[in-house]
């Protein structure tokens, strides 16, 4: 099925056309290509609008300070990082279109400077005062679709909600929370609180909100695609399947940066556990690439999570016996699949070595669980902040032609600790400011070494 929500918060691009399978982190929206439009491409004057141009330029100009400032007045909670990798993998985007405009919230068109890729995106803001952004989305638009102008009347919200309330209760992996998550939108509904939204992103981002200040469970979300979305059950084609490859040898696998520190300390940055059954040989020839450092550090800080497979099959360089990492009880089928060091992986491992794991708030999901499972076996030592506390697998169940909504459907069981990081987090062992975790974990690395003479 492909999954077409938009990571929020998150401006990503990446390709997702997937079967609908067990995923410890994010749904990714369909990379492929569209014609474009010809609505008009001067930004208007408003809150929403001054706020767009601020971002194309601070993101167009792939100057680290511009964003840093970016982000510090208009989205505190995203990530540098993050932002500057993706302008290396889009090239900065070209203004196509000013979809639609109101004061708080601006829809438009975006082509990647890189790739004849183009994405339609919409900014909500929370207030004109403040001009914090609210809401960010930008996907991919699949070739030959059509990009429908969609205004929400009663029924249709009606319908949305309804959809909302049977997947919950279907598939959500807490019965009474999904319950109480349901009473508190049918509520709001009574009160009349939806009734003025029209616009579907915001209508989306609403019930995102709502039901989230119930469950506090940041794998929830309810996600609006302004083209229809294909029919729920039918696998990726070949030509989605083709492209969801491309993309992730575009982006290496996510595997970003590896290297040899001073005093042979091996360095693996990467920021999703991709799919093992495309990416593993990325993820051999980067553990190969390291197999004789006398330490290892691993950085997180941006990773979102991903194939639960990726995370056992990495973390198997660094057992030399069979090791149980985790389990992940799904209540609707009332079944816990258990996942364990892999028997054999290629290659040297690096069972004697010191190990350690960097971390931000922005380490989530599937990356919590790599941290979470070697925190708890000993095996590592945690570098940075508290992570950002999502241990449910979520899959992506359709409302609509164009509603969609993730509902987390297992929860994370660790053998030792019997529970998970679910809304905490996974606490590390030395807390330091991300931007600092590196500096420290090479600091301790070294410490565990053999003195130099």
């Amino acid at each position: 099925m492909p999954l077409l929500a938009t990571i929020r918060g998150l401006h990503s691009l990446a390709s997702g056309a997937r079967p609908k399978n067990l995923r410890l982190g994010l749904f990714l929206p369909i990379l492929l290509f569209a014609a474009i439009g010809s609505a008009q491409t001067t930004i208007p004057d408003t809150p929403a609008g001054r706020t767009l141009r601020a971002w194309l330029d601070a993101f167009n100009s792939g100057d680290r300070a511009k964003v840093e400032a970016y982000i510090k007045r208009f989205e505190p909670e995203q990530s540098v990082e993050r932002m500057m990798g993706f302008h290396s993998q889009t090239g900065g985007f070209d203004l196509v279109s000013i979809e639609s405009s109101e004061p708080l919230l601006i829809k438009f068109r975006v082509k990647e400077k890189a790739s004849s890729t183009i994405a339609i995106g919409s900014i909500q803001l929370k207030d004109a005062e403040s001009a914090i952004v609210d809401n960010f989305n930008l996907r991919a638009i699949p070739a030959g679709a059509v990009v429908e102008n969609v205004k929400l009347d009663a029924a249709q919200r009606q319908r949305v909600i309804d959809g909302i309330a049977k997947n919950l209760k279907e598939s959500y992996v807490y019965p009474d929370l999904a319950q109480k998550m349901e009473d508190a939108i049918r509520t709001n509904q009574k009160r009349g609180e939806y009734d003025a939204i029209t616009d579907p992103d915001a209508f989306a981002n609403r019930l995102t909100k709502d039901l989230r200040a119930v469950s506090h469970d940041k794998h929830l979300g309810v996600n609006y695609s302004a083209v229809k979305l294909p029919p729920e059950g039918n696998g990726p084609s070949p030509e989605e399947e083709a492209q969801f490859r491309k993309m992730l040898e575009r982006t290496n696998c996510s595997f970003e940066k590896i290297e040899i520190l001073p005093r042979n300390i091996g360095y693996l940055k990467f920021n999703a556990f991709a799919d093992p059954a495309i990416c593993g040989p990325t993820a051999v020839a980067a553990m190969n690439f390291l197999a004789h450092v006398d330490a290892i550090i691993f950085d997180l800080r941006e990773n979102g999570g991903g194939d639960p497979k990726m995370v056992a099959m990495i973390s198997s360089y660094l057992f030399d016996k069979p090791t149980h990492l985790n389990d992940l009880y799904n209540r609707k089928d009332d079944f816990a699949t258990q996942y364990w060091t892999l028997p054999y992986v290629p290659g040297t491992t690096l069972a004697d070595k010191p190990a350690f794991v960097l971390t931000s708030k922005s380490t989530f999901s599937g990356a919590e669980e790599f941290t979470y499972n070697l925190k708890n076996l000993k095996r590592a030592t945690i570098v940075g902040e508290i992570t950002g506390g999502g241990a449910h697998p979520v899959r992506g169940h359709h409302i609509d032609d164009h509603f969609m909504i993730g509902v987390p459907f297992a929860r994370a069981i660790n053998p030792i600790s019997k529970t998970n990081w679910e809304g905490t987090g996974v606490e590390p062992d030395v807390p330091v400011k991300a931007a600092e975790a590196l500096e420290k974990a090479e600091e301790l690395a070294k410490s565990k070494l053999p003195q130099q003479e």
